[in-house]
């Protein structure tokens, strides 16, 4: 190195340690305890206060639509009219309608579903679905999700055979959307209380916050994680004891006491694939009904001509109409013999198949329960047929048949863990709903684990012949049953 280049570097490290004289470096901050840097704290006194917020709104909105289900209901088939919510089931004032006010009811029921929701979809804003709000956090516009669920609420008490539980859950997480959006809360925690808010609403409108907890962990967060637990419980039980004050300590279904036995245990570990298959079959009929469902002219003429011919049918079976509660409630009392539970079984999975394909919403929770109690029903009848034929040359130790509500409760609980691809929520909802002694688990599970490893199966078949189809060595993972 030549004298002039020393000389040169000399100047240059120089130049370099007058500018940091002048201009000090900022020391690094103190790592934390976990090894990572500050951020700044979660506002945790925001989040609480919005989240008692959203379960006391999802708990008055759900008691404000069970309020208008009611006296839909009452109005439109004349029954207990001085009494918001009264002792008297819709199964009995159904029952007590004549077959002319069951047809009128109906064909109103058809009018106000295809002009109301082709309104919405021509007019309203764009809907956004719980599903799309907390995997993607769009936000869900007001006026468009308050018709929907008020169309819903409207129409299923008019007879719809579709389920009521969509509304509430969509107003629950309008209201929180709103809230945490409001409250300038980050995206994962709207996506979160979103979740939350819908399973608060389910919670409120059928006092099951245990259900409504594990429903937003299990179907709408895919996760039990302590974050996600704490709010889900939260805002579920706010929004059930909002909801006692206008509606009262409320049970869905009054059933009498079952025993857990041999034949029952070997019954459940039969009926769980049958059922888990009808169910599976039942859930891609209806996802394909509301996938082609008309949104143009053709659903008020598709939906009024629907609704009317059920109409018709309801003058022969007023078992038909409503979301299924009042058959389920027959089945789990024992109190429909096998040849009955087979054609409303029929009658209900048609019509709501053609419900959804002619462009009306509702939900499918209720119906499924009460499809797959119709089904164990049928199912239990055959067995309990079957022993009897050879029952002569048993001994009476050998006796196996099923008490038929015990078996519809089983039934119900594994058709909607398949039907709606929730067995944990399954379970816990079947429980809440019924207040069925603790010891029926045993069977219930079985079934449901049956049911959904038949379902499982049923998805990787189809999963397999598709690819084999698409010339593909490759197959996609199914989802659980």
């Amino acid at each position: 190195m030549t004298l002039t280049q020393r000389s040169q570097d000399a100047d240059v490290l120089a130049q370099e340690k007058a500018r940091a004289l002048s201009h000090p470096v900022a020391p690094a901050p103190e790592p934390t305890a976990a090894g990572t840097q500050d951020t700044p704290a979660t506002p945790l006194v925001t989040l609480g206060v919005v989240t008692i917020l959203i379960g006391i709104g999802a708990g008055v909105g759900g008691t404000l639509l069970a309020a208008l289900l009611h006296i839909v209901q009452h109005l439109a088939f004349g029954y207990a009219e001085d009494r918001v919510f009264g002792a008297q089931s819709f199964l009995s004032g159904v029952t007590a309608a004549s077959p002319e006010r069951r047809f009128a009811a109906l064909t109103l029921c058809g009018a106000v579903a295809g002009l109301g929701w082709y309104a919405l979809h021509r007019y309203g804003a764009k809907l956004v679905s719980i599903k799309e709000a907390v995997g993607r956090a769009r936000p869900m516009p007001v006026g468009s999700t308050l018709a929907h669920a008020l169309l819903q609420i409207v129409t299923v008490a008019l007879g719809s055979p579709l389920g009521r539980e969509v509304a509430p859950r969509e107003i629950g997480a309008l209201v929180a959307d709103r809230l945490a959006r409001r409250a300038g809360l980050s995206t994962a925690h709207c996506r979160l209380l979103v979740a939350c808010g819908a399973g608060a609403g389910l919670a409120a409108v059928y006092n099951v916050p245990l259900g409504g907890a594990i429903f937003v962990l299990e179907v709408l967060l895919g996760t039990f994680a302590w974050r996600a637990v704490l709010p889900a419980f939260a805002t579920s039980a706010i929004a059930a004891a909002v909801a006692w004050m206008g509606m009262g300590v409320e049970q869905q279904y009054t059933i009498p006491s079952f025993d857990v036995t041999a034949p029952l245990m070997g019954w459940s570990l039969v009926c769980g694939p049958l059922v888990g298959a009808a169910a599976w079959a039942y859930a891609r009929l209806t996802e394909h009904a509301r996938a082609n469902a008309p949104r143009d002219w053709r659903a008020p003429v598709f939906a009024l001509a629907n609704f009317m011919v059920l109409g018709l049918v309801v003058a022969w079976y007023p078992q038909v109409p409503g979301n299924g509660k009042g058959p389920a409630s027959l089945a789990f009392n024992g109190e429909l013999v096998t040849a009955l539970a087979f054609a409303l079984l029929a009658l209900r999975v048609v019509f709501t198949w053609s419900s959804l394909r002619a462009g009306a919403a509702g939900g499918l929770l209720t119906p499924g329960l009460a499809n797959g109690a119709l089904l164990a029903v049928v199912l239990a009848g055959v067995w309990n047929g079957a022993w009897n034929t050879v029952g002569g040359v048993l001994p009476p130790a050998w006796e196996m048949g099923v008490v038929l509500g015990a078996a519809a409760l089983i039934g119900a609980t594994a058709f909607l863990a398949v039907s709606m691809r929730m067995p944990i929520t399954a379970v816990v909802l079947a429980l809440e709903f019924t207040h069925v002694n603790q010891d029926f688990l045993a069977p219930m599970l079985l079934a449901v684990a049956g049911a959904a490893c038949t379902a499982r199966w049923l998805d990787q078949r189809v999963a397999t012949t598709k690819s084999r189809g698409n010339g593909s060595n490759t197959v996609p993972s199914a989802s659980a049953g």
